[in-house]
């Protein structure tokens, strides 16, 4: 039986990586449109859709689907705050993720960030192609003997710990569920109150939901060491986009490297450079020198997209022929 895959918010890596290991029995349909209540139309005749972290899959789109007779949602990406669990539940449609893929990937990334801003690499290399190989405004710290915070130690906050410590930094980590492996190798769990007190740098890397929506605000903000150092290359709703501008401004961040953005499903992954950007909440992010932003880039690895490829092909495989299983499936349809 061939089963027939939208690809919704396909860009040519994404058609290229999941063709390459798709076999005769997926016939993919690629859409770089995002999926929503506009686009839902596209999947019918379709069996599964694959979707990725800025589509809308509430429960309007849910119900659009089951009626195009879509029985699976497969995410190609780790996070599922975009996806109504409990519609797709009762609608008995699976819904499946990419719960690890080269979490290094993004761990990197955010070590990139840290290191960029620490030594203010973006400018020395704008500096030295304009020929000023003046120094000043350059300087930066050494990361060994800092003390850093992960905050949310799953898959890719534990590989960010484990880089940290090999640079020798006392790590901080705040997760409801200690890692005992993180502990053996040296990193200490401790309250949050108490990370964000005592760390120079604080990483987030934990899923978005009602618990965690704004957990970086005016009031945490305020409890960390002055000129502290927030990498957020998790999601961008993590942090109240307001407050960071506000702790900017009063010299509280002293650093903020970002690859995720509160309202990115409107910016990235497309090309604005001929446009006049209208979210003015992003360009006054942008106009702070002490501020690096990418564009939702942390998992943009050759491994990482293979991984991620072979897992959604085989959540899809697995959906088709019954045997799916809690470790990769949010919801399982009703048998």
């Amino acid at each position: 039986m061939t089963i027939q895959m939208g690809i919704f918010s396909c860009q040519p890596y994404d058609e290229a990586s999941i063709s390459k290991q798709a076999g005769g029995d997926v016939h993919l349909h690629c859409f770089p449109a995002r999926l929503d209540e506009n686009t839902v139309p596209l999947c019918d005749g379709l069996d599964a859709v694959c979707v990725f972290v800025n589509d809308t899959v509430n429960a309007v789109v849910l119900e659009k689907l089951k009626a195009s007779g879509v029985s699976h949602i497969a995410l190609r990406c780790a996070g599922y705050n975009n996806v109504d669990l409990e519609a797709a539940k009762r609608l008995g449609l699976a819904v499946s993720h990419v719960p690890a893929y080269a979490p290094e990937a993004v761990a990197e990334h955010a070590v990139a960030l840290m290191l960029t801003l620490n030594r203010r690499m973006h400018k020395a290399y704008n500096r030295v192609k304009e020929g000023n190989f003046d120094l000043n405004g350059l300087l930066g710290f050494n990361m060994a003997g800092k003390t850093t915070g992960i905050i949310g130690t799953g898959h890719i906050g534990r590989a960010t710990a484990r880089i940290l410590l090999g640079f020798g930094c006392e790590v901080l980590c705040y997760d409801p569920a200690p890692d005992r492996q993180l502990q053996d190798a040296g990193a200490r769990f401790v309250s949050l109150d108490e990370l964000l007190s005592r760390a120079h740098i604080i990483s987030l890397h934990c899923p978005l939901n009602q618990h965690s929506y704004h957990m970086i605000n005016e009031e945490s903000i305020s409890k960390m060491r002055d000129g502290v150092m927030l990498i957020n290359t998790s999601r961008g709703g993590l942090a109240d986009t307001q407050a960071l501008i506000n702790g900017l401004k009063s010299h509280k961040i002293g650093y903020l490297g970002l690859d995720v953005y509160e309202m990115e499903s409107e910016l990235f992954f497309k090309d604005h450079s001929c446009e006049i950007i209208q979210d003015d909440v992003f360009e006054r992010l942008s106009t702070f020198h002490n501020v690096l932003i990418t564009g939702h880039q942390g998992f943009f690895t050759q491994e990482a997209l293979g991984q991620i490829a072979q897992t959604t092909l085989s959540n899809v495989a697995a959906c088709a022929n019954g045997t799916m299983d809690t470790t990769t499936f949010l919801v399982k349809p009703a048998c």
